[in-house]
């Protein structure tokens, strides 16, 4: 007999967001003329000040494997942050520091759930939760959104969607895709909800918060009676402009942690010793130290804003925060656009990577088929040039 795949590997889905760089990338080497607004990584350099810390750890021959949980110095430093940016009180060893935020979110499912458990995840949600839930041997409940809710759940959709296998809640403030910040009252909503059932954990996934344009970001755990049961998932990649460099972090109740702690320390162990020694000094530093590239980003939503405004057949949101926008695309189905016919939002983002040359994702792999997502972490010309092109071509439908 043959040797075969893992059942778990055969039926996961690869990440659209990838997929499509990497079809970008591959259009790009053929000579084509492509746009990539498909990425979710800011396009400035990491700051000066991270970089130079990286430096100095390298001088001082930091080389050798870190601990599993991260450096202790680095923990404190999330604490710290925590108090400051979010009222959260947290001890260090309610800190884990991991590879990335999504191998946070991987440790967290990994630790909790068990074959059966049902997680709900307000759609749009990012690609990976719902293969990560499912590779851990949970069942994603989708609880579909509208862009004339501002793609956000409801206390009633949340009530409506709980079982007896519910375990955990998914979701991100401010969203990837949708850009959606959930305010405080929305959020005191969910958690009534929750309240009234006890055995389900909240993991608010927070990576977006500093790119926030509507004044004020409010976590999950700040609530009262939310924060032992909340799994605060944070990390530097995207306000700190640190997308390779691989850290994220989580806060959450202890024993939480330590089953994070136990899975990491068998499948990676502790996380790059010189970039945990940058965040120290990403994290120490105040925010208004990364403003300049918050206020390019609400520029740029607000640029792209008005030139997708001006394209016949898109309904758009005004996204809070994140960088990018999220347009229902649904007019155009069953239109036929230089003799293509377009059923889905899969086939209208490949006609704009073929027509246009402008790589964008389906709404599809988000769970929000109606959609397209657009990333604005792009030069302004770099921009004005892809909603051109998409014009031009979505104007012959």
């Amino acid at each position: 007999m043959k040797p075969t795949l893992s059942d778990k590997i055969l039926n996961m889905s690869t990440s659209a967001t990838l997929a499509m760089a990497a079809k970008a990338r591959e259009l790009k080497a053929e000579g084509k003329d492509i746009i990539g607004l498909s990425l979710g990584e800011p396009d400035f350099n990491t700051p000066d000040f991270i970089k130079e810390a990286a430096k100095e750890a390298i001088d001082q021959n930091y080389n050798s494997y870190t601990p599993v949980d991260g450096y202790a110095d680095l923990k404190l430093a999330i604490v710290q942050k925590f108090v400051r940016d979010n009222n959260l009180h947290y001890s260090p060893s309610e800190i884990i520091v991991s590879t990335g935020a999504k191998q946070s979110l991987a440790n967290v499912a990994m630790a909790i759930l068990n074959p059966g458990d049902e997680v709900i995840l307000p759609a749009p949600y990012w690609v990976s939760y719902s293969e990560i839930v499912k590779l851990a041997g949970g069942v994603p409940v989708e609880v579909r959104t509208t862009i004339e809710n501002d793609f956000k759940m409801t206390a009633e959709q949340l009530e409506a969607a709980i079982t007896p296998k519910t375990k955990m809640l998914w979701y991100s403030s401010p969203c990837n895709p949708s850009g959606s910040v959930y305010s405080e009252k929305e959020l005191k909503a969910l958690a009534e909800v929750l309240k009234n059932h006890e055995g389900i954990i909240v993991v608010s996934d927070e990576i977006y918060e500093h790119i926030n344009f509507v004044g004020t970001h409010t976590s999950m755990a700040a609530i009262e009676g939310m924060k032992d049961r909340t799994v605060t998932v944070n990390g530097v990649s995207k306000a700190f402009a640190m997308t390779g460099w691989r850290i994220g972090y989580i806060g959450a109740p202890e024993w939480i942690a330590k089953a994070c702690n136990k899975v990491q320390g068998q499948i990676t162990s502790g996380a790059n010793c010189i970039a945990q020694r940058a965040v120290i000094a990403a994290l120490e530093a105040p925010v208004s130290k990364i403003q300049y590239m918050i206020d390019k980003f609400h520029e740029r939503r607000d640029m792209v804003l008005n030139l997708l405004g001006e394209i016949d057949g898109l309904q758009l949101n005004v996204p809070g925060g994140a960088f990018y926008v999220f347009p229902n695309v649904s007019n155009f189905f069953g239109k036929t656009i230089r003799g293509k016919v377009i059923n889905n939002a899969t086939d209208l983002s490949l006609l704009l990577l073929e027509e246009a040359q402008v790589a964008t994702v389906t709404g599809e792999a988000f769970g929000a088929p109606d959609c397209l997502r657009i990333s604005y972490a792009a030069s302004e010309e770099e921009l004005k040039e892809a909603i051109k092109r998409i014009k031009e071509v979505l104007s012959e439908a």
